[in-house]
């Protein structure tokens, strides 16, 4: 088997057990309570207000009639994404992982 083909291989291993978490995630509804959890934390975090400031300034940088939702969500998603506080990350993957343990074991 050549390099490629067994890069691919582990691509789609990789995507296939992405897909298998995910759906023992949502089939137990943790997906959701992890979803509440990510919520309360960017709220406590305060980075909700700080990616509505960068809403704001983005707009008025590139012009109300400039931008489209799409365009701004474009903007704004990098950003977003990496501006998640690290204790906010660590903590869903504890979760994550805990969660994952637990479940290893049925």
């Amino acid at each position: 088997m050549d390099d490629s083909n067994h890069e691919e291989n582990i691509r789609q291993r990789e995507a296939e057990l992405r897909s298998s978490i995910n759906q023992k995630l949502t089939d137990t509804g943790e997906k959701e309570k992890l979803k509440e959890l990510l919520r309360e934390k960017l709220l406590e975090s305060g980075w909700r207000e700080e990616l509505k400031k960068h809403c704001a300034e983005v707009i008025r940088q590139k012009g109300l009639d400039e931008i489209t939702l799409e365009g701004l969500v474009d903007e704004i998603t990098p950003h977003a994404r990496e501006s998640v506080p690290d204790y906010v990350k660590m903590e869903l993957l504890r979760r994550i992982r805990k969660f994952l343990h637990e479940n290893n074991q049925s």
